[in-house]
């Protein structure tokens, strides 16, 4: 590692920062409504369905803890735990009914993430491939993805397998050699991790080298600094777009193309001709951030950009960051044009600290026999985290597969209130409106349709609950304070 290039500090310690390294953005505080969106009453929009569409919006994604790790992220229990595992078996398909197909009758979520080394972590003897950890891990994998009909997982390392770093560990260290050989053989290594997942009817979509290259933390980490990453890509990507080339291979899984790492493997031309999308993690962060056309693409080389993991990291949730995750989604697809977009968990254990700002939902796994918290919810069983579920459930449910965003034309971009309109696969216009503000906003929405579109309400406390219809062309609307509307045409 050179004096200029960035040294492993605290995932937590650079994330809860005023600002990400290496993006360009500085962040406003979460929290803080601005007065000028605060004073706006109303504002008109015109949805261009009858200029071309803006892009194809493939699917949201999710993580799946699988396995056990330390309440505040704290170390790697040898407790065998996880989701589909712990969950009955009614509430397994309960799970895949109402969460990851989110109430819809055929698909949902398109993408799960797999923490490779972390909540995927079973070794063979060599300590060099990855393997289920426990009985039955991959079978109920496979069987929950095939299920919820989900495309595939998105494969990821938060540490390679010990055998081949530097501390003979999944927690610290690097990788114990950068020689060319080893690479060789280290790439082979995760192609035989992708055979044994796929081999074992668990589907790969995407895959990525490595989860947060420049932290240390006390679960699995792997540490590489710009020059060390550049050499392990330029080994193992070639290898698996040679085995599996229909898989997406995404880098860095934090600063995307913005940071040092991104910036090697953009000025490489092999590496680059290796990278379908940069990723980055902006975490819990302000949805204001992507407002400004161009600042997570501009120097993006032709690939995609999305966001594939986002959260909030101090531990809590509340009503404002409800619309304000919402507002992630939409503003990553309308303004940085990304395909796809993370949230970090479907489920959290009910007795860890870290669950409420992490999850989608709880469970109680057999070790928490702690009911003074979730009272009613009995071991194996899993509930709603509302503040967290409601932000993401209207994009899932109204919002499939293959969508097709078109522009709005809006009077004044307006941080508080934002909008965003597709049409399904099958043509159905659908369109989304938010307001994070204090008092309520009217918007004067044209169609370009005289149809009617019924609506849908979501907020911290409220899921799904029916508007009525409205007719078209133009629509006047009054959306609540801290609140996302979904407006469909109907039939």
């Amino acid at each position: 590692m050179t004096a200029s290039e960035p040294r492993p500090v605290s995932r937590r310690a650079m994330l809860r920062g005023a600002a990400i390294a290496g993006a360009g953005v500085a962040l406003s505080p979460l929290l803080n409504l601005s007065s000028a969106a605060a004073a706006a009453t109303s504002g008109t929009y015109t949805i261009r369905f009858d200029q071309a569409a803006k892009q194809t919006i493939l699917g949201l994604g999710f993580e799946i803890q699988s396995d056990s790790i330390g309440s505040n992220n704290n170390g790697l229990p040898d407790t065998v735990s996880g989701v589909p595992y712990d969950l009955t078996v009614s509430e397994r398909d309960r799970f895949v009914q109402q969460m990851l197909k989110g109430g819809r009758t055929d698909r949902g979520f398109r993408y799960c993430r797999l923490a490779m080394g972390l909540y995927y972590r079973g070794l063979d003897s060599t300590r060099k491939f990855m393997q289920s950890r426990y009985p039955g891990q991959d079978e109920q994998l496979a069987e929950m993805i095939a299920h919820a009909g989900i495309e595939g997982t998105s494969v990821e390392y938060w540490s390679p397998a010990p055998g081949w770093k530097s501390n003979n560990s999944y927690i610290g260290g690097t990788l114990s050699s950068f020689d060319p050989a080893f690479l060789s053989q280290f790439g082979d290594a995760l192609v035989a991790d992708l055979d044994h997942l796929i081999g074992s009817g668990i589907p790969v979509a995407m895959w990525g080298l490595q989860n947060e290259p420049l932290f240390t933390t006390p679960y699995s980490s792997c540490v590489y600094n710009a020059s060390q990453y550049l050499a392990a890509f330029k080994a193992v990507a070639p290898k698996i777009r040679a085995k599996y080339p229909h898989i997406m291979i995404t880098a860095d899984s934090q600063h995307g193309w913005s940071g040092a790492i991104g910036q090697a493997l953009a000025g490489d031309a092999q590496a680059l001709s290796n990278i379908d999308a940069w990723t980055y993690h902006q975490i819990g962060t302000n949805s204001n951030e992507q407002l400004t056309p161009g600042a997570f693409t501009s120097g993006a080389r032709g690939k995609l950009v999305f966001n594939n993991e986002f959260e909030y990291l101090d531990n809590a949730t509340s009503n404002v960051r409800t619309i304000n995750t919402a507002q992630s989604i939409m503003n990553w697809m309308v303004f940085q044009n990304a395909p796809t977009w993370f949230w970090l968990h479907a489920l959290k254990p009910t007795a860890n600290a870290e669950s409420p700002g992490y999850s989608l939902g709880f469970w109680r796994p057999p070790s928490d026999t702690n009911f003074s918290h979730f009272p009613n919810l009995p071991v194996g069983h899993w509930t709603w985290n509302p503040q967290n579920w409601n932000a993401v459930h209207g994009f899932v449910k109204y919002m499939p597969w293959n969508s097709v965003r078109y522009g709005v034309d809006e009077s004044a971009v307006l941080p508080d209130q934002r909008i965003m309109a597709w049409k399904t696969a099958q043509g159905k216009p659908v369109f989304a409106i938010t307001n994070r503000s204090n008092s309520p906003f009217t918007y004067t929405v044209d169609t370009q349709t005289a149809a009617q579109f019924h609506g849908a309400r979501f907020g911290p406390s409220t899921n799904n609950l029916a508007l009525g219809a409205k007719a078209g062309p133009q629509l006047t609307i009054t959306v609540p304070p801290l609140s996302i509307e979904f407006w469909i045409r109907t039939p």
